[in-house]
């Protein structure tokens, strides 16, 4: 059975390059305070507003002043850049490997913990509703690496809980499947089709493809009579039709451009139908599908290639909290902060609002700052010989300095030459390598969910729109949290956006600049109309308002999302130990990967050398 691992996004302080505006906040968003819940925090989430003024302005030359930094005799054993799974992760494999006494600081830019393992509340009419605004879910944790199996088990989470967790006969119980929208601004008319035309449906447990025939579908898509041909022309196609022998096959798909063969191999140029293929590939293939090869499209299942087992039965994709990783993410600050929440186990934490005034006190062992951006680190002395390093963090405007006997950097890579001043120049290069491919995960909190029954659509694939895919959240009961089981309850739907250059073909880093800027620009009502245009035109004015149902939006955007490899051996180079200082995030893996995080700050605590 073939078999694809779900890229799934984490880190810690993700910095963005592009300028970061707050926008506008209609009704639907809140405006951030040092006194609120964070995870009940709507409107712009993700890198939020402010989040990453301070690196930014660091990054561009801003420089820093010493007189203006303030001493505040605090040291460390241990100082951790960046709150995300493997910052978290990294703090506890410190404690569990070198004592519950020891010292340890987390500084992270966000007003929140978790990295892009980010909690969503929704409160409709009274009623919490819980869901994740970036990593989503444990890939193959029943089979990890036996020190994060081992870590779970630390912390408390059941993995053999998901199996009953996870309501796997949801979608067909209740007649959603995967289903394509057409809009009315790129394809002529607004139209559901019962049909996916991808493989990207499949990573959703237990969600139904096509109750159409591929011929059925394509004559209901509103396309051009070329365009309805070239379209059955691609779903019936098949790399056999390349002519390369088989012994060749494999090398041939792998060093040949996808769109190439849509358009040299199938004869396709019907525009809407590559606007179809472009947007196929969503956050499996971290980039618009016109710069990826013929094998990269079959593995992420793009326009063309048949539905796929994306995850067999010995591993189901279930492993997901009704927060996503953000689950993962507090079990690892209670394991580490016992006081944060009364609850002990992963499961009753679902539930819990945890206490933030316990995250920073100076009685406890570990402390966890907030909207501390590093901004300097340095050793005092040469790396070699140094007994400890200076670590310098803007909080509310003032630069403080603390110091440390060890540090592990936790955040993403192409930052970490701007805050390690006395990094190898080598090794600063190879970090300024890596990149990280935009992404836009939505939480709408709706009144109901009819509108989604009666049109049958628990998936829409949505070339036409800013968010490409929309579909309802997974269905988990657990800790008490009950997931919707009436379409006239509230529900939460989540949409995806995986931004791409308005230019097709543009080399992928100038693709995620692009986007960047655009996305970072962006007022949230710019995001608000574009959802309100999406659901209106989607679905059934029978059944859905806008204005009625739509409770809550929140927006998170990561400006820098998935992990993407830089070349060469630019990632073994750039994670090496640097004196007292060592490298822990999902880029040095390389992988967008909640346990590959975990396991990187195992390894950065291991290079710790006392």
């Amino acid at each position: 059975m073939s078999h694809i691992k779900r890229r799934d996004f984490i880190n810690g302080s993700a910095v963005a390059i592009a300028g970061s505006l707050s926008g506008a906040f209609p009704r639907f968003s809140q405006a951030s305070d040092p006194l609120t819940y964070p995870p009940a925090l709507t409107g712009l989430r993700g890198s939020h507003p402010g989040s990453n003024a301070v690196a930014h302005q660091h990054a561009w030359g801003g420089g820093l002043k010493v007189e203006q930094v303030r001493q505040t005799g605090e040291h460390y054993d241990l100082v951790v850049v960046g709150a995300g799974l493997s910052g978290l992760a990294a703090a506890v494999f410190y404690r569990q490997q070198h004592g519950p006494d020891k010292k340890i600081l987390i500084l992270d830019n966000h007003d929140d913990f978790g990295g892009h393992a980010k909690r969503n509340e929704h409160v409709i009419d009274g009623n919490k509703l819980i869901t994740y605004g970036g990593s989503q879910t444990l890939v193959e944790p029943r089979t990890a690496d036996p020190v994060i199996r081992q870590l779970f088990s630390d912390i408390g989470v059941d993995l053999f809980r998901f199996d009953t967790a996870f309501d796997q006969d949801f979608y067909s119980r209740h007649g959603l499947g995967a289903t394509t929208y057409f809009n009315a601004e790129h394809f002529g008319r607004n139209t559901v089709v019962q049909h996916p035309f991808c493989n990207y449906y499949n990573y959703i447990e237990g969600l139904p493809g096509a109750t159409l025939s591929d011929e059925q579908a394509v004559a209901s898509a509103p396309l051009s009579a070329e365009g309805k041909a070239q379209l059955l022309r691609v779903l019936k196609g098949g790399v056999h039709l390349l002519g390369v022998p088989a012994e060749e096959l494999k090398t041939y798909l792998y060093s040949h451009n996808y769109f190439d063969y849509l358009k040299h191999t199938l004869g396709v140029n019907d525009p809407e139908v590559l606007r179809m293929a472009r947007h196929s590939g969503i956050d499996w293939s971290n980039a618009g599908t016109e710069l990826i090869s013929i094998g990269e499209a079959q593995e992420c299942g793009a326009l063309g290639f048949a539905p796929v087992a994306v995850y067999d039965e010995e591993h189901p994709y279930i492993h997901h909290f009704p927060d996503g990783n953000a689950g993962v993410a507090r079990t690892l600050v209670k394991y580490l902060i016992p006081d944060v929440a009364e609850e002990n186990t992963a499961e009753s934490l679902v539930n819990a609002r945890f206490d933030y005034q316990q995250l920073d006190r100076s009685d406890q062992a570990t402390r966890i700052r907030l909207g501390s951006t590093a901004v300097d680190i340095h050793h005092r002395g040469p790396a070699g010989s140094a007994e400890d390093v200076a670590i310098r963090y803007v909080n509310e405007d003032e630069i403080h300095e603390v110091s440390a006997t060890h540090v592990v950097m936790a955040c993403y890579n192409v930052m970490i030459p701007h805050i390690v001043t006395d990094l190898p120049s080598h090794q600063a290069d190879a970090l300024r390598q890596q990149m990280k491919s935009p992404l836009i995960y939505t939480t709408v909190g709706l009144r109901n969910w009819r509108a989604f029954k009666e049109q049958g659509i628990g998936l829409a694939m949505c070339p036409g729109n800013m968010h490409q895919t929309v579909f309802m959240d997974f269905p988990v009961s657990l800790g008490g949290y009950d997931y919707t089981q009436h379409p006239d309850d509230p529900c939460v739907i989540q949409m995806i956006s995986c931004p791409y250059s308005e230019e097709v073909g543009k080399p992928r880093a100038e693709q995620y600049k692009e986007a960047r800027y655009r996305m970072l620009g962006r007022q949230f009502s710019d995001y608000e109309s574009e959802i309100r245009e999406h659901f209106s035109g989607m679905l059934s004015s029978k059944h859905f308002n806008f204005d009625r149902d739509v409770a809550s939006l929140t927006v998170n955007r990561w400006a820098h999302g998935y992990t993407v490899a830089g070349p060469g051996d630019s990632v073994a180079i750039g994670r090496q130990p640097h004196g007292r200082i060592t490298i822990a995030n999902s880029d040095s893996a390389p992988a967008a990967d909640a346990i590959e995080a975990m396991r990187m700050g195992y390894r950065a605590v291991g290079e710790i050398t006392v």
